[in-house]
């Protein structure tokens, strides 16, 4: 299993004018090879290959004098600038021609250099490496400064250096990591996710909904009045949007780090997870849109799935259209319609129902039959 392991860099002045270099040039020959293809499709000319194209827009740019302080960069960086832009291709084919699965995907775009996100990509190729005094050495750059929060568990096979919107710079490397089966539990869990309490477990436990970004509202607002009065163009507006996106990566920073940490509880705790498939993007166009966004709850689940497979647990999504709220856990009945408003209520049986620690339980039933019935178990249950 591949994962990402991020870092924090701290560049020095010169470091950054040179990743700022770095930066440019990747998007010149992006935009450069994007504009050839766009003209041979105009001109009706045969589709450019990969090969042709790199030495098009790499090899025989550097000899032109408009193009010569392309040789100033790792000429790893300008291919892989290329590479995303052959990917963003096949990609788009792939999706025009159906093999691709999911919404469609719009042709590649322009790249402009006032995007807040920047990124840049080294390979083995180019040779970079973590020193012996933990410093990323990156070719025609230099020894960057580095944040560990941890070792790497082995040699990276790239790194991926991120200047965010808020000025930051990163470096993710791509770690081929090794399974680590946890002691096996006999714990199983049923989540429900929701809004008012984040999520609720079937064994009756309630995990409160944190709403980072309802809580740093005001702060936001306040930087977002700010940046609103500054002129166009000024140093001032600069700043104040540098302000702004530094206190929207605070709260996506929070959110990150409480999904985790909760993700790694329950993975930790329990032999198999099941949540509910929920249907995010339509949620997320209703008058609920924010607090769905706020939720996170496309991140939870993500992590959920990595984990369990990485430490050998069981993680079962169940169908979205399954009745878990007004199925009676006790008895099995369904009961007719049931609004949001309603959050307790009785069952024909006697049984009295909390409504999202009921769904809870129905999602572990019902994880457990998908399960059995996977493994060619019963789906039934006995008479």
């Amino acid at each position: 299993m591949q994962l990402r392991y991020n870092v924090r860099l701290y560049p020095t002045p010169g470091q950054r004018t040179a990743l700022a270099r770095a930066f440019g040039c990747a998007r010149t020959v992006f935009n450069d090879g994007l504009r050839a293809r766009q003209e041979a499709r105009e001109q009706e000319l045969p589709y450019l290959s990969d090969g042709d194209l790199s030495k098009r827009v790499i090899t025989e740019a550097k000899k032109a004098p408009q193009r010569a302080w392309l040789g100033e960069v790792s000429a790893v960086v300008l291919q892989q600038a290329l590479a995303d832009l052959n990917a963003a291709y096949r990609n788009f084919f792939a999706s025009l021609t159906g093999k691709r699965k999911g919404p469609k995907i719009a042709p590649p775009r322009f790249q402009s250099k006032r995007d807040r996100r920047q990124a840049i990509r080294f390979t083995k190729n180019a040779r970079f490496q973590v020193t012996a005094g933990g410093k990323l050495r990156l070719p025609k750059i230099g020894d960057v400064p580095v944040r560990w929060s941890r070792s790497l568990p082995a040699e990276p096979s790239s790194v991926t250096v991120v200047k965010d919107a808020a000025g930051r710079y990163f470096a993710s490397f791509v770690v081929e990591v090794c399974d680590e089966p946890l002691p096996a539990t006999a714990a199983e869990v049923g989540i429900d996710l929701g809004l008012t309490h984040f999520a609720v477990l079937s064994d009756g436990r309630k995990i409160g909904n944190p709403r980072f970004l309802r809580r740093a509202e005001r702060r936001l607002r306040k930087a977002q009045q700010a940046l609103s009065r500054k002129a166009k163009g000024s140093d001032n507006r600069r700043k104040a949007m540098v302000r702004v996106a530094r206190a929207h990566a605070g709260v996506a920073d929070a959110r990150r780090d409480f999904a985790h940490k909760l993700s790694t509880s329950i993975i930790r705790d329990n032999q198999a997870v099941y949540v509910e498939d929920l249907a995010v993007k339509g949620l997320a166009r209703t008058k609920l849109a924010k607090s769905v966004h706020d939720a996170g709850w496309g991140q939870f689940t993500a992590m959920l799935a990595y984990k369990a497979a990485r430490h050998g647990r069981t993680f079962v999504r169940i169908d979205r259209w399954f009745p878990s709220s007004k199925l009676c856990s006790e008895c099995g009945a369904l009961a007719g319609s049931m609004p949001l408003n309603v959050r307790t209520w009785e069952c024909a049986c006697g049984a009295v129902h909390d409504r999202d620690v009921n769904a809870a339980k129905n999602i572990l039933a019902a994880g457990r039959v998908e399960r059995l019935n996977a493994c060619g178990g019963t789906v039934r249950p006995a008479a």
